[in-house]
């Protein structure tokens, strides 16, 4: 009987025993935990940073712009006639006063031939009639004609002088007709696909062209801006040549023209105002009908201070960022983007150069987190 209430007394004891040192195990535990979060300690969590930077931005409109020839010459027949000769191929590269086409001439040589032979003659008969006029002249003043016949002789050399300057206009004109029988281009450029072939009658002023010439060497490309826009583009091509890049492939650089046209009215379906750059394109790299990215560079502007875009982020107050501080924790900072320009932002306010932000690992981060800079490879 003592044995067993001696054992349930020694149970009791260290039962006892165990509960305080569990008390205090929690308590210690706590005054740790409370000691720690108020330090700011911890494990450092790993982030890649960038620095903040100030630098020469270009300010850019992009927009997507379509390529059209310089100039462009539907050729047509001014005269018609039988084709008889076709002096160039599909695609060709011509020069101005290259040969194209050559239609009979036959027909308009003979026309031209009997307007010669018709000047000849009334040539012939106002000379004989000047004679005249001459020979009576001291006649009709010593009365031996009458006056009356004598301006007779006068008015009949003024109608043949008349009808040689008709002949003479009519000789000039088939002499043009001849020459229309003869295509020559008109410009520097590409020949597209050829629609009359040799042996077809041709009319004069149809509607179908015989071919068309695209003046491809410069070259212009056109594009539309939102009308915001042109105060902007007005001032700095007051100031000096815009620079307009087209950008063909995007693993390229842009190929240089200069803006040279700015409509001379807005949109009002669009709210937009088309613009017009020229580009050399001694490469052909530009084809008229292509579409393609324009970059049009109004200025540089200098000293910006930009960061990479992937650091901004946005909150419930706005856009901030995540400022490394000189103790390797992190800040939180509102800023105020004016910008983007490629994977860079532009700032203008919050930020100063040479600062430091988090691009990468942002998600775990607070303010007042410790963090650990990556190493890059």
């Amino acid at each position: 009987m003592m044995t067993s209430k001696k054992t349930r007394i020694l149970l009791l004891v260290l039962s006892a025993s165990y509960l305080l040192s569990g008390a205090l195990l929690i308590t210690g535990c706590s005054s740790k935990g409370q000691q720690k979060g108020a330090s700011g300690a911890g494990p450092a969590i790993p982030v890649s940073v960038a620095n903040v930077n100030a630098m020469d931005v270009p300010l850019q409109i992009r927009a997507i712009g379509n390529v059209e020839a310089f100039s462009t010459v539907q050729i047509k027949a001014l005269v018609g006639g039988q084709m008889i000769g076709v002096y160039f191929k599909e695609g060709q590269d011509v020069k101005r006063g290259d040969l194209l086409f050559k239609i009979d001439p036959r027909p308009f040589q003979i026309g031209l031939e009997q307007a010669e032979a018709n000047l000849a003659r009334d040539r012939a008969q106002l000379k004989n009639a000047d004679d005249e006029v001459k020979r009576y002249a001291d006649l009709a003043q010593k009365d031996y004609v009458t006056k009356e016949h004598y301006d007779q002789l006068v008015v009949n050399a003024e109608v043949l002088r008349a009808s040689v300057k008709g002949d003479e206009a009519v000789v000039e004109n088939a002499r043009l007709q001849l020459e229309y029988c003869t295509i020559r281009s008109p410009i520097d450029g590409r020949t597209g696909s050829l629609m009359v072939h040799p042996g077809n009658i041709v009319k004069a002023n149809d509607t179908i062209s015989l071919v068309v010439i695209y003046q491809t060497s410069p070259i212009y490309v056109s594009f539309s801006v939102p009308e915001q826009n042109l105060p902007q583009i007005k001032k700095h091509m007051a100031q000096e040549e815009i620079k307009t890049g087209a950008v063909v492939n995007e693993k390229e650089s842009p190929i240089p023209g200069v803006l040279t046209f700015v409509d001379n009215a807005i949109d009002t379906t669009t709210g937009t105002i088309n613009l017009k750059a020229t580009f050399p394109n001694t490469d052909r790299a530009l084809w008229p009908g292509q579409f393609l990215n324009v970059v049009l560079t109004l200025t540089v502007e200098k000293n910006v201070i930009t960061i990479p875009s992937q650091a901004v982020q946005a909150g419930q107050k706005g856009q901030y960022v995540m400022v490394v501080k000189s103790d390797m924790t992190v800040d939180s900072r509102p800023v105020e983007i004016e910008r983007t320009y490629g994977e860079n932002s532009v700032i203008r306010s919050g930020l100063k150069p040479g600062e430091t932000v988090v691009t990468d690992g942002l998600l775990r981060l607070a303010p007042g987190s410790r963090v650990e800079i990556k190493k890059t490879l």
